[in-house]
């Protein structure tokens, strides 16, 4: 009896709740949750290091990390002295050799990282001692050596060299040289010559200069002990000298005298990069500093933003577009708001970044983007508190950006306290559209003409012209006559010339390619057979597993993706029979319907295009004959996409011509592939095209 009646009572009780809420309406959100930072323990040396620590026992790890809070160093002549600096940092030191020092590091389980600005280590709790000794021991006695040198030297201008052509690379370089400009720390270029101007004892003066205590800051959080950290900090650290770094002034960066377009011409490019920036002054102890966060998280900080739901999701211009805003005690920073595009929608992006740079400028956001925009800082906000790292950086901001000490721990109350009002007038203060740098980086042959038609508020936006260092030039001029006597033929006829002749083409029956690329830091190979009897076969393979494979047997085929088989239409194998030829341009000169589309550059050549069907072009050297590039245009996922092959470094094999680098880029995608092996009239058998 006593349980029926609880039971009848708890139904009551349900129903009576249910129908005092009104699930019509969404519930109003509770007060913000106070956020409980440890207030960390501090001390310092009299070298001036300053440190902070957090005791915290829930797991058996320790976090360190020792940051240089000096201004932003100008390298000048010797740019590249920094990146060297760094790379030569945490390879052992004076006392262990960088085999030895990798080695106990690997075995403790841990992990030490030193720059020329700061260093890092995470590790258990029960090594800490002797991490924490490691670490100090990187940092403070290293072991600097003309051997080690030299190795990350050729590296840095190997990645230099590489970047030649990578558009992502030139247009990232121009962006920040016209917006800070070439005189500043954020806006100089580092280039092979300024790096071949650094030597072993520029490193060692740069390290003895700024890799000092006078700005330096240790915050350790984890399972330790106050007192002991403090005694094995003392012991590690303190014969780290005194000393200041060296202070200089720079140019301070100013925006741009009146809207413009800066465009840089990279004839490679398969599709634009689009920029639009301004300089704006920004702390983090600024009263608008969140105000502005949020400003930008609406605009352009992801998915939901309106950049991105614009130009992706409504117009399908980019893969994304984004904005972002910096705050930095030091210097006036730059706001942009960018997006990788196709060459064909690069003047109507510039139009519609602007419109949505305006828009916010101008109108207040609503309140579903603002509490969209809340909700998504104070979840990464309280994401974020689970990371050690996380911490020790809040604790560095405080001292370090003159930070209120509730910063953090008030951090969503602020966030919950902003209006759409505040918003409005942060984007009014930090984003521009009246003194706006548009920045293209592009092929101009394509981009140029409807780029320089591109009105904005009723009026034409000028176009500016610069070269791939951010200095200024003339107007690209595209009209270079083909020269008479020049035409489709004679273009083919040099090419197959110049790899080998006819007669030694027609001699191939067969031939099979293994190349090798990186991605994302996996090793990736191709495979590639094809013979003259309609049979070709692609796999792609990663760490040795395939990827993807293709397979053609005169009229039947199939690909193979991820395990999963699927026959080629009879489209796909008709489109594959034409990239099975050996040398697809024998089979051009008797084929007809290719036209000679004008002169245009490819890398730092001039080249002759041939259009060879209307989604495919061809383009020639015109000193050699050799073939440079093939461009694709695809349809994927119901949208037209570039795809670019180029082709480098001909060697001969077997009396023919071959490009032994590859590079392929397609949407963001670029991949290099080296080529180790050809073997011309062998390594092929039947079985291959099964």
């Amino acid at each position: 009896m006593k349980k029926y009646i609880i039971f009848s009572v708890l139904s009551i009780f349900m129903a009576v709740s249910h129908a005092q809420i009104d699930r019509s309406k969404q519930p109003k959100p509770g007060p913000a949750p106070e956020i409980n930072l440890q207030e960390p323990a501090r001390f310092e040396l009299n070298n001036g290091l300053k440190v902070m620590v957090v005791e915290n026992h829930k797991l058996p790890r320790v976090s360190m990390q020792l940051s240089i809070d000096n201004p932003p160093v100008l390298q000048g002549n010797k740019a590249g002295v920094t990146d060297l600096t760094s790379s030569l940092l945490g390879k052992g030191s004076k006392s262990i050799s960088k085999d030895d020092f990798y080695e106990e590091v690997d075995f403790l389980g841990a992990s030490i990282n030193v720059s020329d600005q700061s260093a890092s280590a995470n590790c258990l709790s029960k090594y800490f001692p002797r991490i924490l000794e490691l670490m100090a021991d990187a940092a403070l006695n290293p072991n600097f050596t003309q051997e080690e040198f030299n190795k990350e030297k050729d590296r840095i201008i190997t990645g230099i060299k590489s970047e030649e052509k990578d558009v992502s690379a030139i247009a990232n370089r121009v962006q920040l040289a016209l917006a800070y400009g070439k005189n500043h720390p954020y806006g100089e270029i580092t280039t092979e010559e300024t790096v071949n101007n650094v030597t072993l004892a520029d490193v060692e003066k740069h390290y003895r200069d700024y890799f000092v205590p006078a700005n330096a800051y240790l915050v350790i959080i984890g399972d330790i002990e106050l007192e002991n950290v403090k005694e094995l900090v003392t012991t590690h650290f303190t014969p780290w000298s005194k000393a200041a770094p060296p202070s200089f002034s720079y140019s301070k960066p100013t925006d741009a005298q009146y809207n413009q377009i800066n465009f840089i011409d990279v004839p490679n490019a398969v599709q634009s990069e689009v920029a639009v920036q301004n300089i704006t002054e920004l702390k983090m102890k600024d009263e608008d500093y969140l105000d502005a966060l949020l400003a930008n998280r609406i605009l352009g900080g992801g998915s939901q933003a309106r950049l991105f739901k614009n130009l992706r999701e409504d117009k399908g211009y980019t893969y994304g577009s984004y904005s972002g805003i910096r705050a930095n005690k030091y210097s006036p920073m730059r706001f942009n708001a960018y997006a990788q595009v196709r060459n064909a929608v690069t003047d109507s992006s510039v139009v519609q970044i602007l419109d949505e740079i305006n828009k916010i400028v101008h109108e207040p956001v609503t309140e579903e983007e603002l509490t969209n925009a809340k909700a998504k800082y104070a979840g990464s906000f309280v994401m974020a508190l689970e990371n050690p790292s996380t911490i020790a950086n809040y604790a560095l901001n405080i001292e370090t950006e003159d930070l209120p000490k509730d910063f953090y721990k008030t951090y969503l109350e602020r966030i919950e306290a902003i209006t759409a009002e505040d918003v409005q007038k942060a984007a009014q203060k930090h984003f521009s559209t009246k003194n706006a740098r548009v920045i293209v980086t592009g092929k101009g042959s394509e981009v140029l003409e409807n780029l320089e038609k591109v009105d904005f508020n009723g009026k034409n936006i000028p176009v500016l012209f610069y070269d791939k260092y951010a200095s200024k030039t003339e107007k690209p001029d595209y009209s270079a006559a083909i020269p008479e006597g020049i035409t489709v033929e004679s273009i083919l006829k040099k090419y197959i010339e110049a790899i080998g002749g006819k007669e030694k083409l027609e001699g191939v029956e067969s031939y099979a390619m293994i190349a090798e690329a990186e991605m994302q830091g996996a090793k990736l190979e191709l495979e590639m057979k094809k013979t003259t009897k309609d049979q070709f076969m692609q796999d792609v393979k990663v760490m040795g597993n395939s990827m993807q494979k293709q397979v053609l047997d005169g009229d039947n085929g199939y690909v193979v993706s991820q395990g999963q088989r699927k026959d080629l239409t009879e489209e796909e194998i008709t489109k594959i029979k034409e990239e099975s030829a050996a040398f697809p341009e024998l089979n051009y000169l008797v084929a007809g319907g290719i036209t000679l589309e004008g002169v245009e550059t490819v890398g730092n050549k001039k080249a002759y295009k041939l259009k060879i069907t209307d989604s495919k072009s061809s383009f020639y050297d015109i000193e050699t004959g050799l073939k440079l590039q093939v461009i694709n245009l695809e349809k994927v996922q119901g949208q037209q996409m570039t795809n670019t092959l180029e082709f480098d470094d001909y060697q001969e094999v077997s009396g023919i011509k071959f490009p032994f680098k590859l590079t392929q880029t397609m949407g963001p995608q670029n991949l290099e592939f080296i080529v180790k092996d050809i073997k011309v009239n062998e390594g092929v058998s039947p079985s291959d095209f099964e």
